[in-house]
């Protein structure tokens, strides 16, 4: 298997110019489309229905995979589509909500799907609320000040989308122990370009997707639960691949499995872990922690190439992968020269987005800088 750190052809890059768009989806590595031709298509063709065994050991190799990416036992991940299935199956799962203590905490800077699924969580008993917009997220402070006996749980961003800020999670996660609170993190933006432990973050749960930094596709979604967690859960959304012994067949004996797989389901997907597996592991070979440097390389690269304006309020510390960027006023110039570069990103709100992976260069990042023009006002630092 190729090492994409010495051969960035490892993967699928679009053209014509330089793809910053790892926060979004990940570009298609090659021995990933390889692999879903041989272990899904392939099987599939020469033995119909006799495929299973392959089509389920690959499943098995995805939650392995994550498990030596990301820390944790393979068996304490679960294969979900999305985070906010995984969240919908964990939250309705749970044991009635008892007395004051209802409230689930997140950050109104969190993405929109997540608090679109604790709002409808009211049905189950559970209340909501939402540190303002704008609030200090990567101060420990500002969480704790709002765990307190009303709350239930907290769900907390590891790295914000659109600004790129980490957030204090074994800070967060080590208050609610404290006050009876559970934990749950979203990874999405931090998983594959952030080195973390899901063992050791002290969550009760770590909510994560392929599609973006793990360049595994969309539908590669996951969800890993704390051993002492899962026994808590009573699933009502179920299916045979939720049960201890799946091919027991016996319609008269439900038995939960005893790890992740009960917040499983029924018949599952197969392809996106077949493509999420094989990604996994070629990023496994790269190494998360050299990711990162290279990512931080190209940060750096592009912000000392800046135009000195804006050099001092692009801030690299306590941040993510990506970039979130504010032009103010040369925000239509500054798109119209990224444009002209062909490079591949994004716009939310009045941020712009670009993110450094593996295929990315030094070179690219000096080009970019050069977008951000001389004559480009003061840009309004994103939050």
């Amino acid at each position: 298997m190729p090492n994409p750190l010495a051969d960035r052809d490892a993967f699928h890059v679009p053209a014509p110019g330089p793809y910053l768009l790892a926060h979004s989806a990940g570009c298609l590595p090659r021995v990933a489309e390889a692999r879903l031709g041989s272990h899904y298509l392939a099987p599939w063709s020469a033995r119909g229905g006799g495929a299973w065994e392959t089509w389920l050991a690959e499943v098995d190799g995805f939650r392995a995979a994550l498990a030596a990416l990301l820390g944790g036992r393979a068996a304490d991940y679960c294969p979900q589509a999305n985070l906010s299935s995984g969240l919908s199956k964990l939250l309705a799962a749970l044991p009635p909500p008892q007395g004051a203590r209802r409230r689930w905490l997140i950050a109104e800077e969190a993405f929109p799907s997540l608090g679109f699924v604790l709002h409808q969580a009211r049905r189950l008993g559970f209340e909501l609320r939402m540190l303002p917009r704008g609030g200090e997220v990567a101060d420990p402070a500002t969480w704790q000040a709002e765990i307190d006996e009303r709350v239930h749980g907290v769900l907390a961003t590891h790295v914000h989308s659109n600004s790129g800020v980490v957030t204090p999670i074994e800070a967060i996660a080590a208050t609610c122990a404290e006050r009876g609170a559970l934990c749950v993190v979203d990874v999405a933006q931090s998983a594959g370009v952030l080195p973390l432990d899901v063992a050791t973050l002290g969550a009760s749960a770590v909510l994560g997707s392929c599609i973006k930094w793990l360049c595994g596709g969309p539908g590669a979604g996951f969800i890993w639960l704390d051993p002492a967690l899962t026994a808590r859960l009573d699933p009502p959304d179920v299916g045979w691949f939720s049960h201890a012994e799946p091919f027991e067949f016996d319609i008269h004996r439900w038995q939960p499995a005893p790890d992740a797989r009960r917040l499983w389901g029924g018949t599952p997907d197969i392809a996106p872990y077949v493509l999420a597996g094989e990604s996994l592991r070629l990023l496994a070979g790269a190494g998360v922690a050299a990711i990162r440097e290279h990512n931080l390389a190209l940060q750096r690269r592009f912000v000392a190439a800046l135009p000195p304006a804006w050099r001092s309020r692009v801030p690299l510390a306590g941040r993510g992968g990506t970039l979130c960027l504010a032009p103010g006023a040369a925000l239509a110039d500054v798109r119209r020269r990224l444009d002209a570069l062909g490079a591949h990103y994004d716009q939310r709100g009045e941020v712009l987005r670009l993110s450094f992976h593996l295929w990315n260069d030094l070179a690219q990042a000096q080009a970019l800088a050069a977008a951000f023009g001389p004559d480009a006002p003061l840009p309004v630092p994103a939050r």
